[in-house]
């Protein structure tokens, strides 16, 4: 049996005040120092309402990070699949002690709470951009899990909403608040690796399979809503491999292996060369690599792992090269670049450094770590490089005008039809 919708309106409703944004405009908040309401030390206008979209695995990784934070309180979940909806009630009911937390099986309703100020989005890839948006529109925060765009025109639409309705958003890119990975960053960046030649981005596979799986009758519409569950791609007939997540390698729902982790690790090559507001001008492929050439002639290289543990990074200078991944170990030449550093690590299936940049730009209404128009930069270079793959010929392409140069067929593929009525 489905569960039934509530609606909490008008519970939180001065936060907006408190947090600066009277008349859309940034104003000093208004706090009442947290003693006077013995609630754990944080003062109700400090505290954060959020709701979650999407309660799958990877939301039930992150999900509990949020919970921990005094600052916190997760109010609501929405999953268009009642099994897993119900779990997410359990894992919020069982940390607070009761039974208050209430569920949506439509993200609009949980998004008409004037209670809720923040969402945590843990969709499939082809619902992260719309419901980033439907959320910005509604006037709530959002932190939204990777990667951020199904298309080139999907990220340009997210970075202009966050512009459009004076939001925060952050992306899901966590790797960006590591400190193994901040510090090969920096090193790149700094110049004691001397010049900047190539740096290197682990992607374990290319590609993405066309067609769809054979058709198995659909569950019930209160166990899984399907039409919701697809969104804006094309209809396909319900198999249960879908939900359980061959999605990931199927075109018409992702940009497969190169979007999966180049959202993390093609980032990671940006911010190493300062390049985080643009893109590589030029994509090709190389045997089992893809190749992407930056404007100052910095080469990104997509290949798969080998050399090192997941979303590693290498980054190639004149005089040094630096090298890290999940593991937290970073490798260097000369060895004496590491000196004696001791540098924050976390595993990224419990990420902390990142939701916490999060919930402390929801309150400064200062520009997250991982901004949308920055993702948005990486996320077009992972598409570009996607469609010189799929097209199998080597494409030239303008930042400034986010287009492919002379190639009509090309910019045809920056876009894709959206099934209605989820239209942006």
């Amino acid at each position: 049996m489905a569960e039934q919708e509530q609606r909490q309106i008008g519970r939180r409703r001065f936060l907006k005040s408190a947090l600066g944004m009277t008349g859309g405009l940034a104003v000093a908040p208004q706090v009442v120092p947290s003693t006077v309401f013995g609630n754990g030390g944080v003062a109700p206008s400090e505290r954060i309402t959020m709701g979650i979209i999407g309660v799958g695995g990877r939301c039930r990784q992150v999900l509990p990070v949020f919970l921990a934070q005094d600052d916190v309180h997760v109010a609501a979940v929405c999953e268009l699949i009642a099994k897993r909806r119900r779990r997410g009630k359990q894992i919020v009911d069982e940390h607070y002690g009761n039974g208050d937390c209430d569920t949506y099986h439509d993200l609009r309703n949980m998004l008409a709470r004037d209670d809720i100020d923040a969402v945590y989005a843990a969709t499939g890839d082809r619902w992260h951009t719309p419901a980033s948006i439907m959320t910005m529109k509604a006037g709530k925060d959002i932190y939204c899990e990777k990667p951020c765009s199904l298309t080139i025109q999907e990220g340009r639409e997210l970075a202009d909403a966050v512009e459009r309705y004076g939001r925060v958003y952050q992306a899901g890119t966590q790797r960006r608040s590591v400190g193994n990975f901040a510090f090969a960053v920096e090193l790149a960046r700094s110049g004691k690796l001397g010049e900047l030649k190539t740096t290197y981005a682990a992607i374990p596979w290319l590609g993405v399979k066309r067609g769809t799986l054979p058709a198995q009758p659909e569950p019930p519409k209160d166990e899984l809503d399907w039409d919701s569950w697809l969104g804006p791609v094309p209809w396909h007939d319900y198999n249960e491999k879908w939900v359980k997540g061959q999605w990931k390698h199927y075109f018409d729902f992702s940009g497969g292996g190169i979007t999966e982790w180049g959202s993390h690790t093609l980032d990671l090559c940006q911010l190493a060369n300062r390049a985080q507001l643009s893109s590589p001008v030029e994509y090709h492929r190389e045997g089992d690599t893809m190749v992407c050439t930056y404007e100052n002639g910095v080469k990104c290289i997509l290949r798969k792992p080998g050399w090192e543990g997941t979303c590693g990074v290498r980054f190639e200078g004149t005089e040094g090269w630096v090298q890290t991944d999940d593991s937290g170990q970073v490798q260097v030449h000369p060895e004496s670049l590491m000196v004696d550093r001791k540098l924050h690590t976390e595993s990224w299936k419990h990420p902390v450094a990142h939701p916490r940049d999060f919930l402390e730009c929801v309150k400064s209404r200062n520009r997250p770590v991982a901004f949308a128009e920055a993702a948005h930069r990486t996320h077009t270079a992972c598409h570009a490089a996607n469609i010189s793959l799929w097209l199998g010929r080597k494409l030239r392409w303008n930042p400034e005008k986010e287009e492919f140069i002379g190639d009509l067929e090309a910019n045809r593929m920056r876009s894709r039809a959206r099934r209605q009525p989820w239209q942006l």
